[in-house]
């Protein structure tokens, strides 16, 4: 870990809150290049009728834009969930560097909970990933949500 990762985490966990605040399920997500805010995104798949909104896939939409570039090198990624298969594939397209993920998501994630898919060696590009940054808080939320949700 690098000493700004708990700064971004903790962006990305508002950009979580920010979500939740639109019923949207609590995922945030940055992405930073040189310590840079480049791009950033949080869940919106019910408000905007896509399923591909995805909080990852919102911030690298965000991040090409302002870059100019589908392909984000030497990048960081901060989410509050790990990623699924469809913004996993994402990243290894987009070029992202490097991962960080706060909490676990053992029914869908795409890193280290239901698949491994970063670790295939048939790739092209590689993604560095670290995980449980702040994963307290995000699962806090996350159970906070979906308690909300049942009653």
């Amino acid at each position: 870990m690098t000493p700004d990762d708990e700064k971004w985490m903790r962006h990305a966990l508002t950009l979580a809150e920010k979500a939740q605040q639109q019923d949207e399920v609590p995922v945030g997500a940055v992405i930073v290049h040189e310590n840079n805010l480049i791009g950033e995104g949080w869940n919106q798949p019910i408000s905007s009728n896509d399923p591909t909104a995805h909080a990852e896939i919102q911030a690298i939409r965000a991040a090409c834009l302002n870059n100019n570039n589908y392909r984000l090198p030497n990048t960081t990624l901060y989410v509050t969930l790990e990623p699924c298969l469809m913004c996993t594939g994402a990243i290894i397209h987009s070029r992202i560097a490097r991962l960080v993920f706060a909490a676990k998501e053992p029914k869908t994630g795409a890193i280290v909970s239901g698949f491994d898919v970063l670790n295939n060696n048939r790739l092209n590009h590689h993604v560095q990933c670290e995980h449980g940054l702040l994963s307290e808080q995000s699962s806090q939320l996350l159970r906070q949500f979906f308690k909300a949700r049942r009653q």
